[in-house]
Order: structure tokens, then C-alpha cells, then sequence
């Protein structure tokens, strides 16, 4: 196993594992989860001359066997074992590192299990279900002394570095309000008939932490994405970008004290989704409020197009669906995700200061090759992420408990004063899936 010496050279005090073993050794990587976030991150990194994609696994048959052969294409004719069991590629001695790329139930319980099999964990965002099994994930990373990245990958970007920089310095002011926005198009959710289990699959373990119930098609092929028991909704699947970066951005501070949501299934009301379509949230931090405000409805707004995240060029702020905005005493910052860059605007609409960005990706798995090999904590370590990604939780739970203000205890990150939302920090219908207290 490529880091099995490594890890013991290290704890003696002997130079990184790339020194030791030499640059040409490949990190041998695993996927789980074979879908289009999970075959692109992999592809990338199988591309890389120091990185084969050695195994992949995936309880659909059908699309197992043809994410292997891409992989296969992807590296040169070197195919990847399939593993229909992830406990395959936990087994799997020659595996270092594994990109987990579940549906997001499953990203914590997966991550765990690789912890503990010794392996290091590309984990896509969402990191975790809810803020118990974030705080799982964290303790079974620093337990078995893992690599755990988290697939918030604006944190690699130089860009963004910079604009954390400007802030720091102080020439943006006092910044005492941040607005996040995920203001999006999208289309009412219907279940429609459930049509038949995919030859080869197990709907049982597709579940797996999530409460039994009949196969639908349109759950599995994407629309678990507007199911509490499965995801986070939107704000969860790409508002948790923003979220994340607007924290790295102010200094990554701790959880805020307080949050309260409005908003519901306004537009779309009737449908079969269960998140909201319009919400805004609003985070009480001790120096700064930062809301966040997302809608599946917008029209005329639009995400950062891949002609701006490769090129020298700003998005049309304005119309730009998942920008944000810092407000300092001195001037204002505009900041776009995924390469959309900044510019810092004086009050008089001048440009004082700006960046142009590019798309991250391939930086933060760099880091993350890197950080396998060196042993240092990835750019977007678990430990930073449990902290962002609880805040997206918050918002969550603050919602679904009737659009209240609640008070949170940064230190035992449980509410104050509200059972309801501490049940919801946590499964309760616990099954052999589950993730367990001790990890």
C-alpha cells in the first residue's frame, strides 16, 4: 500500500512520502459512486501522471461497467477494478485514497468507513447529512490520521486567496454585512409513477441511513436532491459553494450565534419536493450579519458561464445568480465562485481593486494529491468544513422548525432552548447503515 511506510516514516520524523518513495509513484485512487460530479472529479485526477484510478464501485451494474472503460480511456488503457460493495475497496490494500461521490446521505457514512480502512477521502460537498455526522466525520479523520478533503474547491483558488487578503488588510473597511446569493431557475417536482428498479441495483443499500421506503425512479435519478431525508436542497447542493467561500473569505470565523430563515415552497407550492424554493436566511455572527438568499424561480439570473471562469472577463454582477457581496465601511467587494473572480467598487461606482479568477478544480485536487502524499492539511480539511457546512445545516433547520430564530452554542453545536432543532441536527431512525457515536 503506497502510504503504508509513509505514514511510519513520517511519524519518525523522515522526510514526505514523495521524497521517499519517489515522484513517478501513482497515488492509487478508488471511486464510489460513479456519477457525473464523481467520474468528472476522477477523471481529472486519473489524467494526472502521479494519480491511477485503480478501483470503482457502484451499486448500479450498468453504469459501473461504463464508468471503468472511461477510466480505462482516461489512463492510458489501465482499467480499474469494479466493486459493486464499497467494503470492496475498503478491503482493498492497494487503494491510498478514495473520492466519495454518493448521493449526499451517503458521503459521511462512506467517508468514515475509509477512514478506518486507512484510507485518505476526497468527499464531495456536502460533506455530511447534518451536523452530528459532520462532527463524526471530523473525529474519525483526526482519529486514524487521514486526509480528508472536502470538494469545496473555491478554497484552492488564488483568486479567492486574494480577495480573503484584501479584506484582511483592512481596505475594504469594517466589513459588517455579507450577502450570499443563489438565485436560480428551476421547475416545479413531480414523482409521477415509480417506475422499475434498474437491473443489477439495490435500492435497499442506495438508502442505506435513510428510512425505508418504496423505489422511485425519479428519487434515484437525481430528484433525492428535494428530499430531506437524502439532501439539503439547493442550499445544500450549490448555495453551500457561496456559503463556504463568503466564510473562508471573512476569516473563516466560528458558527454564528443565531440564525432565522422566512420563505418556503412558494412557487412551486403543491409539488412533490419537500425544500424550500424561495428562502432568505440570516446568520447573526459577532461582528458581521451575512444572509443568504436563494430562489428555484429567478428569472433573468444566471449562473457564471465557462466562457468567464476561463478567460479575463467579470460576470454582469447584477444578473449574476450566485455572486457575493461584502459591505465594508470604506468600499464594497463583488466576488464570483468557480473563476467569476472580484472587484471592489468605491461609492462613487468606480473599480478600485479586482482580480480575474479561473475554475479551481484542478488546483484543489493538486492539493489534495499533494496533501496524500505530504501528510499536511488540505485546503478545505474537514475541520474548517464542519464549521461551513453546520452553518448550511442551521439555515436548514431553522426552516424546517417553522421559520424561527434560533440561538446555537458554538462549542457543543447544539441549539439553545429548542429540542425540535436538535433532533433534526441528528438521524433518529438509526439503522445498520447509520453512522455509530464511536468511529
Amino acid at each position: 500500500m503506497f502510504l503504508k511506510s509513509g505514514l511510519a516514516a513520517s511519524a519518525l520524523g523522515f522526510p514526505a512520502l514523495g521524497q521517499v518513495r519517489g515522484a513517478n509513484d501513482r497515488v492509487q485512487m478508488a471511486l464510489i459512486g460513479c456519477g457525473g460530479r464523481g467520474t468528472q472529479v476522477t477523471s481529472s485526477l486519473a489524467r494526472r501522471s502521479d494519480v491511477e484510478c485503480s478501483q470503482v464501485c457502484d451499486i448500479h451494474e450498468e453504469r459501473l461497467v461504463r464508468i471503468a472503460e472511461h477510466m480505462s480511456e482516461q489512463q492510458g488503457g489501465r482499467k480499474p477494478l469494479l466493486a459493486r460493495r464499497m467494503e470492496e475497496v475498503f478491503a482493498n490494500k492497494d487503494v491510498d485514497a478514495v473520492v466519495v461521490a454518493t448521493p449526499d446521505h451517503w458521503h459521511t457514512p462512506a467517508a468514515i468507513l475509509a477512514c478506518q480502512a486507512g484510507k485518505d477521502v476526497y468527499v464531495e460537498k456536502p460533506f455530511s447529512h447534518n451536523i452530528w455526522e459532520g462532527r463524526k466525520l471530523v473525529e474519525a479523520a483526526r482519529k486514524y490520521k487521514r486526509i480528508v478533503q472536502v470538494g469545496t474547491q473555491n478554497r484552492s483558488a488564488p483568486y479567492n486567496l486574494a480577495a480573503r487578503e484584501y479584506i484582511r488588510s483592512g481596505r475594504l473597511g469594517d466589513v459588517r454585512l455579507v450577502k450570499v446569493f443563489n438565485l436560480k431557475g428551476g421547475g416545479p417536482f413531480h414523482l409521477g409513477t415509480s417506475g422499475s428498479s434498474p437491473k443489477g441495483f439495490s435500492w435497499k443499500t442506495w438508502l442505506g441511513p435513510a428510512k425505508a421506503r418504496p423505489y422511485h425512479s425519479r428519487i434515484f435519478h437525481a430528484g433525492w436532491h428535494y428530499f430531506w431525508d437524502y439532501s439539503g436542497g439547493d442550499l445544500a447542493d450549490c448555495g453551500i459553494h457561496q456559503l463556504d467561500l463568503a466564510l473562508m473569505v471573512m476569516g473563516d470565523p466560528a458558527a454564528p450565534a443565531a440564525v432565522s430563515a422566512s420563505g418556503g415552497r412558494i412557487q412551486h407550492r403543491g409539488d412533490d419536493a419537500e425544500v424550500p424554493d424561495v428562502e432568505i436566511l440570516q446568520y447573526d455572527y459577532p461582528g458581521f450579519v451575512m444572509t443568504f438568499e436563494h430562489s428555484h424561480f429567478a428569472g433573468g439570473m444566471s449562473k457564471i458561464n465557462g466562457s468567464i471562469r476561463s478567460s479575463d472577463k467579470f460576470p454582469y454582477w447584477p444578473q449574476c445568480a450566485t455572486r457575493i457581496e461584502f459591505y465594508g465601511t470604506k468600499d464594497m467587494m463583488v466576488l464570483g465562485r468557480h473563476g467569476g473572480g472580484w472587484q471592489v467598487f468605491a461609492s462613487n461606482g468606480r473599480v478600485v481593486g479586482q482580480q480575474y479568477g479561473r475554475h479551481p478544480d484542478s488546483e484543489h485536487q493538486r492539493n489534495f494529491v499533494d496533501c496524500v502524499r505530504s501528510r499536511e492539511l488540505p485546503n478545505a480539511d474537514v475541520g474548517l468544513a464542519q464549521v461551513t457546512t453546520s452553518v448550511m445545516h442551521m439555515g436548514n433547520i431553522a426552516h424546517r422548525v417553522g421559520n424561527q430564530k434560533l440561538r446555537y452554542d458554538t462549542r457543543s453545536e447544539r441549539f439553545i432552548d429548542s429540542e425540535p432543532a436538535n433532533r433534526l441536527s441528528k438521524r433518529q431512525n438509526m439503522n445498520p447503515y447509520s453512522v455509530k457515536e464511536m468511529v
